[in-house]
């Protein structure tokens, strides 16, 4: 292809609003069944096992999936997967390690979020850990979100030719629209049908193009042409080079996994904790088919479309357009968007909710109706997918590289406090907040400061000195209780009885 951008294709369109029109008939149906904030933040508890796994994958997979991660592995060959496999190792500590304790932890206070869980957890009356963690939440998702609307405008405008500030508008009102009609339902169900949508783009469109391109050999051949060392998994590098920043850069994406409360709430919403084993058997069999796929657009990319893509992230929708009829390729094209939106939808529920679950209602005003707030969530969705957006408008950098930052931010504020205060008898109240106050702030320094992150890469960096600090400031505090049960949850309008807290 010549260049990156086309006309409207009315084919392509047709497959992209078919799209469309089912999400937002269960953003509508979805608002049919919210009653209270419960049900709007985390649809009552009362998730199935395959609508928790699928929906927690498809949120866990922003457009860094069919974008960001594509666009990577063209512009540098099989070194991304170091990163699949950081992923999926990931993926699977977090289910295997968090899942159950944290839903039963949660089930029994009545907690709605994650700031929420750890004020319970520690009887913490100052509120302070609420606090920094609701703070933490709002400074990294705007981030987050405020990249999914980037890859909206990026996605039309390589499709239809459409101007990017357009495209993320409607990306941003699309995700707007349905989240503060439906709320937590609304974004899981949307989320199952994205989620399925996600992982048939990443199978179907890379052996698609290594058909075109005849078969394995020919693939090799293609790719080789371009650079022989984009076929090695350390693309050419040795020692220190290879080892800090080439594998141990992809591999540190998995610590991420441990601490994004936008895939926790899903642990927190399943109706029985005991299905959150059939939850990981599903959640691990999506990784298994979908994450190879992603890499692998990209590099299929480099031998269908060839070297002269000026943005590399944009490989997916015009090898989608290169290779697929119309409406499928429009089909494939809202996979992106998919990706985009059940991720985008996730986290704005998450946002929502600490400003309305965690400070509105337990900081002021703990006995407000549940219509109420209902309205102030409905309200408070605009507000942030506005700044979100706002956001976006300010600052276009890769996708690739504003959801690495806000994921290092979230995923060494919240991982290893998270991780220990479940699993650590020994963890205490100073040890978390120092975890959360040294993973956001090293992110940011590391994010800022060059010499650190060619020293080491962002998202371990961060994780390592969080890790570090909350264990070793609870150690220090030996006179604070290390009682680890569950305190009672503090009464609230919001909070509806779970039947499995006891189980």
């Amino acid at each position: 292809m010549s260049g990156e951008t086309a006309g409207t294709d009315w084919s392509v369109a047709a497959g992209l609003l078919l799209y469309l029109a089912v999400v937002l008939v269960v953003g509508i149906w979805a608002s049919r069944r919210m009653k209270k904030l419960d049900d709007f933040v985390l649809a009552g508890r009362r998730l199935g096992p395959l609508a928790t796994a699928i929906s927690e994958r498809a949120s866990g997979e922003s457009a860094w999936f069919l974008l960001g991660l594509p666009g990577a592995a063209y512009a540098a060959g099989f070194t991304s997967f170091w990163s699949v496999i950081g992923i999926a190792a990931g993926i699977f500590a977090s289910w295997t390690l968090l899942a159950l304790p944290l839903r039963k932890a949660t089930g029994a206070t009545g907690a709605l979020t994650l700031p929420g869980y750890f004020e319970t957890r520690f009887q913490d009356n100052t509120h302070i850990l609420r606090g920094v963690a609701t703070i933490i939440i709002l400074v990294f998702y705007t981030v987050y979100v405020g990249a999914q609307f980037v890859g909206a405008g990026k996605i039309l405008q390589a499709t239809f030719g459409m101007d990017p500030a357009m495209g993320m508008v409607l990306g941003a009102g699309i995700v707007g629209f349905y989240t503060l009609m439906g709320g937590f339902l609304a974004v899981v169900w949307t989320d199952v049908v994205q989620g399925i949508l996600m992982m048939c783009v990443a199978v179907i469109l890379p052996v698609a193009g290594i058909v075109h391109l005849g078969g394995l050999n020919g693939f090799i051949a293609g790719v080789s042409q371009v650079d022989p060392d984009f076929l090695l998994m350390n693309a050419g590098q040795t020692g220190r080079a290879f080892f800090f920043g080439v594998m141990l850069g992809g591999l540190s994406w998995g610590f991420g996994y441990l601490g994004q409360p936008h895939l926790l709430t899903r642990y927190m919403a399943i109706r029985n904790p005991e299905h959150l084993r059939q939850g990981t058997a599903i959640a691990m069999t999506w990784v298994l088919i979908a994450y190879w796929g992603a890499a692998m657009i990209g590099l299929v990319g480099l031998g269908v479309l060839g070297t002269g893509l000026a943005d590399a992230e944009m490989v997916m929708p015009l090898l989608a357009k290169a290779l697929m009829p119309g409406w499928i390729a429009g089909l494939m094209i809202a996979g992106a968007i998919a990706a985009m939106m059940s991720t985008a939808d996730s986290q704005l529920i998450v946002s929502v909710s600490a400003v309305v679950e965690d400070v509105y209602v337990q900081l002021f005003h703990p006995d407000a109706s549940p219509r109420r707030l209902v309205v102030l969530s409905r309200a408070a969705t605009i507000v942030i997918a506005g700044i979100a957006l706002c956001l976006a408008f300010r600052n276009q950098d890769l996708i690739f590289n504003m959801v690495a930052y806000a994921w290092s931010g979230l995923g060494s504020s919240f991982g290893p406090p998270l991780l220990l205060s479940l699993r650590w008898k020994r963890v205490r109240r100073w040890g978390v907040l120092a975890g959360m106050l040294s993973g956001m702030a090293s992110t940011i320094i590391w994010k800022n400061v060059a010499v650190l992150n060619d020293a080491l890469d962002l998202k371990l960096a961060s994780f390592l000195i969080s890790l570090a600090m909350t264990v070793v400031v609870s150690l220090l505090i030996r006179k604070e209780s290390a009682d680890s049960s569950i305190p009672p949850a503090r009464p609230s309008a919001s909070h509806s009885p779970d039947p499995y807290s006891a189980g």
